[in-house]
């Protein structure tokens, strides 16, 4: 296995030539005096230091460990303990937190690129801090002044860990079935008791109390999702002055066995009665989880972008190294007795796959952080309007596109060592196993897909499409007379015309058919992600082609950006006709046609 360095060049590309972060963060009222580039620079760095030489080296042992769990207590995995020492020490773990109670307030435009390195250096360890920030970002935005003073600076210092309770057996995308209840108290607290399943580090020993934000039922809510609350109940009660006090009333029944991510807890949690405070309103719960929620199906688009970039290097590394045959046009290394692979098309084909759909996604989740920083920061009224509703339409978006892409750039990067990638020895194998979990949790990506053409799109007539549909035509009008750039800006022409068509001809079959939605959904998504990466690459063409004769870099990154207007965004084409393929062919068996025995 390759060691795994963090992208900081490219990273910085991203930020300061083509988002021009300075520029952004000095715009907004909220992050005056609070970030500039020479103080994000000391944050990359640091956690690039970090996730290389601390978080990467304990990805394998932590697959191949894993947490334990005895009689309700779970272990981490060996290393991990002290590897979150080190991460919190570093003052990473609350860096977009509320500085009022101890976080550090930095834009999610710089935030999400930390998130990205400690992803791609060791996914089962980066989910603790994730989890944790998720948990912060709903109590700090619902939770009560008093509430947020007794646990948010620990929280956000990495003495206590947070964690997220929504899942239930019997309900997962469906929360308004969940069955935990939650009965007052004279004193204001609440017993809850039920049964949470899926819960990511819901137990460890990395940190010494856990708060989880727990969604449940109080006696008289109404039924379905209006119905549901939000609570806060610690592993450890925590005693009037901040000390820890007895354990709650609550524990870790089992961990689940998985398929990948096999270095994290993911816990199935009792609640017997465990004392809770309610965050936010009574039967409000799920919209103080959804705060969370556009943070964190960002970040597990980021997780995927982050593995995916791991395994690009593991496979680049493999095939510069691996000799078999000789090139088509002759031999290469004329002193060996065959060529490095990385000469052969297939497997330059599936790289370049590999790096166009990374540094096209570490792009896209960049522009749609910098929505997030615009939405948060921004004092102007508008323009917070404007970005909550991109965030809207773009969110689903960066979630399932990013982790689509990245299973596919795994898939192909164990395609590269051929025999060896399907074996242990490599560790290419646990790329494919980790990053499958992020096309399902956080809501599937189907479940994306159907809110990105149903709520998003269908549900307010195209309204939150037509801005981003204005922001691609923005940037084709600066480009208007550069002659260089066409043959990146007439493809992206070509394929925002047939969004257009697309997304018209879906809400107009859906007037007449309901099942038209779902059926279109996830290639859809697909079409409308090929044109925003197809955005993103035409912006950093824009920078980078003027520049080609000063540095290698720039030079690959307008060589990459030619092999995705060519050989990947064509890819919309096909999908756009299975989409007006319709719903009818879906149809077509009755339910007991499916049994094929």
């Amino acid at each position: 296995m390759a060691d795994y360095k963090a992208p900081l060049r490219d990273m910085r590309f991203v930020l300061n030539e083509v988002f021009e972060a300075d520029k952004l963060w000095a715009s907004l009222a909220g992050l005056q005096g609070a970030v500039d580039t020479e103080t994000a620079e000391a944050i990359l760095e640091t956690c690039g230091q970090i996730a290389s030489e601390v978080l990467a080296p304990l990805n394998r042992n932590g697959d191949e460990v894993g947490s334990t769990w005895k009689d309700g207590e779970v272990t981490a995995a060996p290393g991990f303990k002290e590897a979150y020492q080190t991460y919190v020490e570093a003052g990473l773990n609350g860096l977009g937190g509320n500085p009022d109670f101890g976080g550090m307030g930095m834009p999610k435009t710089l935030v999400g690129q930390v998130e990205e390195m400690v992803q791609g250096a060791n996914m089962s360890f980066g989910l603790a801090p994730m989890l944790t920030a998720g948990a912060c970002l709903s109590l700090n935005y619902h939770g009560s002044q008093e509430l947020k003073e007794k646990y948010l600076p620990n929280m956000y210092s990495g003495v206590w860990a947070g964690a997220m309770d929504l899942t239930e057996p019997h309900a997962g995308t469906d929360l308004g079935i969940i069955r935990t209840k939650a009965e007052p108290n004279a004193d204001g607290s609440y017993n809850v008791t039920g049964t949470k399943i899926f819960i990511t580090w819901g137990e460890h020993d990395m940190a010494e109390n856990i708060i989880h934000l727990v969604l449940a039922k109080l006696p008289d809510a109404p039924a379905g999702p209006k119905g549901i609350s939000l609570f806060l109940v610690p592993k450890f009660l925590v005693n009037e002055d901040g000390s820890l006090g007895e354990r709650n009333a609550m524990g870790c029944g089992s961990i689940e066995h998985k398929m990948g991510i096999k270095g994290s807890a993911t816990c199935v949690m009792n609640f017997d009665g465990a004392k809770g405070w309610l965050v936010g309103e009574e039967n409000k719960g799920l919209a103080c989880m959804f705060t969370m929620m556009n943070y964190e199906r960002l970040g597990v688009g980021i997780q995927g972008i982050g593995a995916a970039e791991a395994s690009y290097q593991n496979a680049v590394a493999y095939a510069r190294e691996r000799l078999q045959s000789r090139a088509p046009t002759g031999a290469v290394a004329k002193d060996k007795v065959a060529d490095p692979i990385i000469v052969h098309p297939d497997v330059r084909r599936m790289l370049m796959t590999m790096r166009a759909f990374n540094e096209g996604g570490r792009a896209f989740s960049t522009y749609v952080a910098k929505w997030l920083d615009i939405a948060k920061f921004s004092d102007n009224s508008e323009d917070q309007q404007h970005a909550d509703a991109m965030l809207a339409l773009l969110t689903p978006v960066a979630k399932a596109l990013l982790t689509d892409n990245a299973l596919e750039s795994a898939i192909a990067g164990q395609q590269v060592f051929g025999g060896h990638g399907f074996i242990r020895e490599w560790g290419q194998e646990q790329y494919v196993r980790d990053i499958r979990i992020t096309q399902i949790y956080e809501g599937t990506n189907g479940i994306q897909a159907l809110d990105l053409i149903g709520r998003k799109i269908a549900g307010n007539n195209g309204a939150f499409y037509k801005l981003f549909e204005a922001d691609i035509n923005a940037f084709i009008a600066t480009q208007a007379g550069n002659d260089a750039m066409a043959e990146f800006i007439e493809p992206l022409k070509a394929a925002l015309e047939n969004l257009n068509d697309l997304t018209q001809w879906v809400m107009d079959q859906a007037k007449n058919n309901p099942n038209e939605i779902g059926a279109s959904s996830v290639e859809y998504l697909h079409v409308f992600g090929l044109t925003a990466l197809a955005y993103m690459w035409a912006k950093m063409a824009a920078v980078a082609l003027p520049k080609t004769g000063e540095e290698a870099f720039y030079k690959a990154k307008v060589g990459t950006a030619r092999f995705f207007m060519k050989r990947l965004l064509p890819r919309y084409i096909g999908l756009t006709a299975a989409v007006r393929g319709g719903a009818e062919p879906l149809y077509e068996l009755e339910e007991e046609m499916f049994e094929t025995a």
